[in-house]
């Protein structure tokens, strides 16, 4: 449905532009443009070529924020090879970045005329808003325990909202009404919660060669995770749990010794279970949010189906 041929860069200079084809030749579920095209077809009944380079540009831009937030991370690898930081160099990773999401907001600007300000205004608050997700992320980093509330709510900005942003431009190019597009940016929005939720999960109980890249990142580098956020609200020894989750790792066997360590401690709380039963729970809400639309809505039920199948 997404035509990726509409992705290109120029040649030169190579420096600038070569990270950039790198990211997009490394693949990827496309998730946010798939969203976009697909709640165009819902008002369309097929795909029109004046909703691609919009949904392209959803795609470039999360494609500028995985190459950022590999650096303030640290992140050697992304789907399995290495970040554009680690095959060149900081400095570099931050140029490519930038042209990046200047060349989204490219993308953006050819949606049609009758729609463009309000897809801009739109596309504008959610880039400024996914920004404002990743500081409240580092800002955790600092923290030793963070309230699940916090925590939903920088998913919610990191992660929810250009879900919920591709699902309403989708609509808005198609010329839906205004309730109509609010149901679909409330279907993105849950559906980008389950998805958030889904691929925390997966960072600890998921099989690297599908997930990209190595299991177990996420305990090894001390993040807050929904399932770190969910065993330090239900464990009674607290202090235990911090110990060794802030335990050094400095080796391949340290490391690994960690990661079974914790993934025990959450098996022993049920975090696993809950999870899954967090996952479930925000996307039945995606689709109670599309539920009153008079189109058929099977195909929102199979992209959310696909999207955290993975995780059931």
């Amino acid at each position: 449905m997404f035509d990726e041929k509409i992705i290109s860069f120029p040649e030169t200079p190579a420096g600038l532009y070569d990270p950039l084809r790198y990211m997009i030749a490394i693949g990827g579920k496309r998730i946010r443009p798939r969203l976009c095209l697909t709640a165009y077809a819902l008002f369309r009944g097929k795909v029109e070529p004046e909703v691609q380079e919009a949904a392209a540009g959803l795609e470039i831009f999360h494609t500028f924020t995985l190459i950022h937030d590999d650096i303030m991370d640290r992140s050697p690898l992304r789907r399995g090879v290495p970040t554009v930081w680690k095959k060149w160099n900081e400095d570099t990773a931050i140029l490519s970045g930038d042209v990046m999401l200047i060349e989204a907001y490219k993308r953006i600007c050819k949606a049609p005329e009758s729609c463009r300000s309000e897809v801009l205004e739109l596309f504008s608050r959610t880039a400024e808003e996914v920004c404002e997700g990743q500081q409240y992320d580092m800002d955790f980093e600092r923290l030793q325990t963070v309230p699940m509330a916090d925590y939903a709510k920088m998913i919610g900005l990191k992660t929810a909202v250009l879900l919920a942003c591709s699902a309403k431009m989708g609509a808005m190019i198609a010329g839906a009404g205004k309730a109509e597009c609010e149901a679909l940016y409330r279907y993105g929005y849950e559906l980008g919660m389950a998805f958030q939720i889904a691929d925390d999960y997966l960072d600890a109980y998921g099989d690297e060669m599908v997930f990209g890249k190595p299991i177990g990142g996420d305990i090894i580098n001390r993040k807050k995770s929904w399932l770190t956020v969910r065993a330090l609200e239900k464990t009674d020894d607290r202090d235990g749990f911090l110990k060794a989750f802030e335990a050094d790792s400095p080796d391949e066997a340290s490391a690994k010794a960690k990661i079974s360590s914790i993934k025990r401690l959450y098996d022993s709380l049920g975090v696993p279970e809950d999870a899954r039963a967090e996952i479930l729970r925000y996307s039945r809400r995606a689709m109670e949010a599309v539920a009153g639309l008079s189109c058929d809505t099977s195909s929102l039920k199979d992209f959310s189906d696909s999207l955290i199948g993975r995780a059931k």
